[in-house]
């Protein structure tokens, strides 16, 4: 389909970008535009505006900062997946973005954007919320403010981003040392994933699991967190994978089927982790 009609503007500054948003209530922001430009052929989003910040190049960054890895919303993923700086101090990052979609995708996407649409079927936010990563978010104004991952995905599309606030940066903890895992499951490499799972364990940290495609949002794996702590072995563990999750059934796999597939796949993730 053809989408409906809407005007274009090219921020130059992300102040610029948040006036321009100001002053257009119903626009949205564009980066890669591969999670918008879908939905829009789609008619399922109508924006008047698009505001496009793909040319601001002070979001483009991955530097060590402070005992943490930032990491500049309008980074391709595609130099998120090659950045000596993650490979090194935050490996589990990297390797997720370079499970994103196909070359194309991730020559053109950006990790901001998988934020901000804030889809449950994404890989990266599954591995924030594992991290406990926390995300910047920037206003009119001046304004700036540090949003927890785990309380930034608050459902369905829905970031906790006002209609004028865009995602300037994403902080992630240091993991060396730590094993790691993100695992997935989908029917060709370039789809989303039916479930997946991001894992870290080890180095004296408190094992952290998380599940993708298991609800409205990115979701801790409690149960299985829980069971660990308490001395459990992986596969022991992980039959605790689906509690408290709500996974949707669709033409790929039924509810039922997702929370038997969340199980297997906690079970390989954290066993992967533990032999890092």
């Amino acid at each position: 389909m053809i989408p409906a009609p809407f005007e274009y503007a090219r921020a130059e500054s992300v102040d610029h970008a948040i006036e321009l948003l100001t002053a257009n209530p119903d626009s949205k922001v564009i980066a890669g535009g591969h999670s918008l430009l879908p939905l829009m052929r789609l008619r399922l989003a109508r924006p008047a505006m698009l505001v496009d910040i793909s040319r601001i190049g002070d979001l483009a960054y991955v530097r060590e900062d402070s005992g943490e890895v930032a990491i500049g919303a309008l980074t391709r993923h595609h130099d998120v997946a090659n950045s000596e700086v993650l490979h090194e101090l935050c490996p589990i990052v990297s390797y997720t973005a370079g499970q994103i979609g196909d070359p194309q995708v991730r020559h053109v996407g950006t990790i901001g954007g998988s934020c901000a649409h804030s889809d449950p079927a994404s890989d990266m936010p599954t591995v924030l919320v594992a991290l406990g990563a926390t995300l910047t978010v920037r206003g009119p104004g001046g304004a700036s403010r540090v949003v927890p991952a785990a309380d930034f995905f608050k459902g369905l599309f829905e970031p906790d981003l006002a209609s004028n606030e865009i995602v300037a940066e994403i902080r992630v903890p240091v993991t060396r040392g730590r094993g790691w895992s993100y695992l997935k499951f989908h029917r060709r490499a370039q789809d989303w994933a039916l479930v997946g799972v991001a894992a870290l364990a080890g180095d004296g940290g408190a094992p952290a699991v998380a599940l993708t495609n298991m609800g409205e949002r990115p979701v801790r794996a409690i149960g299985v967190e829980e069971a660990l702590a308490g001395g459990a072995d992986p596969a022991t563990a992980a039959m605790r994978a689906d509690e408290g999750t709500n996974p949707p059934s669709d033409t790929f796999g039924s509810a039922e089927y997702r929370r038997e597939l969340a199980k297997v796949l906690v079970r390989r993730a954290l066993e992967e982790a533990a032999a890092r």
